[in-house]
């Protein structure tokens, strides 16, 4: 790899000599993150004096709009900050340059297999410091009070106990069992958990179709709907605790025996909650049965404004921000986990109990192909509200939710 930078950093050599180059990062306003990069920039630019970073956040719903507003302007970020489920649109728009050759191999050599999807038609469009995965945090104390020594094994099991954790006063829920979160990650859940556990694909291998209108699918979206609709876990989070994220606020705050939440809320939930809690691989339909999960990450990219001296200074300052240092330094501040294959194999995060069924699910999860990772978003949401808040009948909100959602990804496609 070093070979193949060599030119860049001679080229970036000569640019210190003729004084500092400066760089922007831009990325989302999440505070463990912003204060994650604000260190290391710290300790890049002591290692790096040649060279300034300057960071700059904005709150993530403004996000994509101020980076499509910015770059076709030519100002903006050097590095910036995004999503996996944006990059097709991102690449497609032209807010991203392709990295170099040298850090095609690094990826394919070195990082989880999730990280595959940085490319963009062969073409490599970014790195990851960290990777997601999804687990069911639990409260110990309350699932040990209802006389549960252990978290679900099973979805059965897992109804069991929701239903013995959800407690009223009246028409009024004082605690939730479980507080469902389709706009959350239950959209993942159904999408990529519970119809590949029932036997399904959510799409093709091509990303091109949605298959999960079939009866597999319908089945899973049926028994999530079912939580509230036929097994009373409780109600929506946001309905029972206010907030953006009002279902993992609500269990912090004691109030919920159980959430469906990612390696990312780690940190959040170990800073605020005030009692004994845990982390368990989801649930499978039976013991023994068919293991699905969801994972994600962020990624680094160059935009086209990096160029010249600012190119070879951006792609420093992304390499460092891949590093296994780095990456082992983001565990301990942000909470998600290594994107390099080395770290991740590390004993003791394997046999932790916190981060340890996050690490022992990346064998098996699964990145949704997004196109549109808003759109494709609202499309799992809508059709869960629709039966949750409309009542309407299953299989016609999926049916719906289908033909939405082909239509998002033929008009992308063609």
């Amino acid at each position: 790899m070093w070979k193949t930078l060599l030119p860049l950093l001679l080229f970036l050599g000569t640019a210190w000599a003729q004084g500092t180059v400066t760089i922007t990062y831009w990325q989302y306003d999440f505070k463990s993150k912003v204060e994650a990069v604000n260190d290391l920039i710290k300790r890049f630019e002591a290692a790096n004096p040649g060279i300034r970073v300057q960071h700059q956040t904005f709150p993530y719903d403004a996000f994509q709009q101020k980076v499509a507003s910015a770059i076709p302007a030519g100002q903006g970020p050097d590095v910036v900050n995004l999503f996996y489920g944006w990059l097709p649109t991102w690449v497609k728009a032209g807010y991203l340059q392709p990295l170099p050759e040298s850090m095609v191999k690094m990826l394919d050599d070195e990082f989880v297999a999730m990280a595959q999807a940085s490319k963009v038609g062969g073409k490599l469009y970014g790195l990851p410091t960290a990777v997601r995965s999804l687990a069911l945090f639990y409260n110990r104390d309350l699932l040990s009070a209802a006389g549960f020594k252990n978290p679900p094994r099973t979805w059965e099991e897992f109804l069991n106990i929701a239903t013995k954790l959800t407690v009223r006063d009246g028409n009024k829920f004082t605690q939730l069992g479980y507080a469902m979160a389709p706009d959350g990650q239950d959209h993942h859940l159904v999408r990529e958990v519970l119809v590949r556990q029932f036997g399904g694909r959510p799409y093709s291998d091509d990303g091109r179709r949605v298959l999960y209108g079939d009866a597999a699918g319908l089945r899973a979206f049926t028994f999530y709907t079912d939580w509230l609709r036929k097994y009373n876990v409780g109600t929506l989070g946001n309905q029972f605790f206010p907030g953006n994220n009002a279902y993992r606020d609500a269990f912090i705050a004691g109030r919920v025996g159980m959430i469906v939440d990612g390696s990312f809320a780690i940190g959040t939930i170990r800073n605020g909650a005030r009692f004994n809690w845990g982390v368990a691989e989801l649930p499978t339909e039976k013991v023994g049965g068919r293991k699905a999960n969801y994972g994600s990450f962020w990624l680094h990219g160059l935009t086209p404004l990096a160029t010249g001296p600012k190119q070879a200074a951006a792609l420093k300052f992304l390499e460092f921000l891949v590093s296994e240092e780095t990456q082992r330094y983001w565990l301990e501040k942000v909470g998600e986990l290594p994107a390099r294959k080395s770290l991740i194999k590390d004993p003791k995060l394997t046999l932790d109990r916190v981060y340890g069924p996050f690490v022992l699910s990346l064998a098996y999860a699964k990145a949704t192909p997004f196109v549109d990772e808003i759109g494709q978003r609202k499309v799992m949401t809508d059709a869960i509200n629709r039966v949750l808040l409309e009542n309407k009948d299953p299989a016609e909100s999926l049916r719906i939710a289908v033909a939405e959602e082909q239509k998002l990804l033929d008009n992308f496609w063609k």
